[in-house]
């Protein structure tokens, strides 16, 4: 893209072109005039915002954010007996359990679905591109599967549901993320 000092000159050559204009004499030369010199502000905004940082690092993978979540969802597994209570609970609703563990699995299907079969066997980078419905089942589908097993787990836990639920979540998905 530009490097500082053409960015630089560009801003200059667009700030003496906006004083240019702004020196009309009618009221309908100064409307135009500010009209362009708003539209010239816009385009130099955009232009800024669309640079590109060529020496930007990619981010770890194993970083602090992670490592959080990971260990909280750890903690919480322990400390509320999570696999246990999913088991052995009797007050587990199991109609809306069962509606959410399918609606979950249907998630994993289709991101096993995209990540083994599209990107790795047939590499496919941008598979939502080529199966353009795959975003959108597997977001209704996930909020569904959260939704039902809110419910099912609310007798359980009560208000701490929704934290629980989705503590366990976000250190699934940070431990995904570490593997892949």
């Amino acid at each position: 893209m530009l490097d500082n000092g053409e960015l630089a000159t560009l801003r200059n050559r667009f700030r003496r072109d906006a004083e240019l204009l702004l020196q009309g004499s009618d009221d309908n030369e100064e409307k135009k005039g500010k009209n362009k010199t708003i539209i010239i502000i816009i385009i130099i905004i955009i232009i800024i915002c669309c640079q590109r940082d060529d020496e930007a690092k990619p981010l770890p993978r194993v970083n602090r954010h992670s490592v959080f979540w990971i260990v909280a969802s750890v903690a919480v597994t322990y400390y509320v007996d999570f696999l246990s209570v999913l088991m052995h609970s009797e007050d587990i609703k199991s109609w809306w359990f069962n509606v959410g563990l399918v609606l979950l699995g249907t998630c994993l299907c289709l991101a096993v679905f995209c990540i083994v079969y599209l990107e790795w066997y047939r590499g496919i980078q941008h598979y939502d591109q080529v199966y353009p419905a795959i975003p959108p089942i597997t977001t209704a589908a996930f909020i569904a599967a959260s939704c039902s097993l809110n419910m099912a787990l609310w007798p359980v836990w009560s208000f701490f549901t929704p934290l629980i639920l989705f503590t366990q979540f976000m250190g699934v998905v940070m431990l995904i993320s570490l593997l892949g």
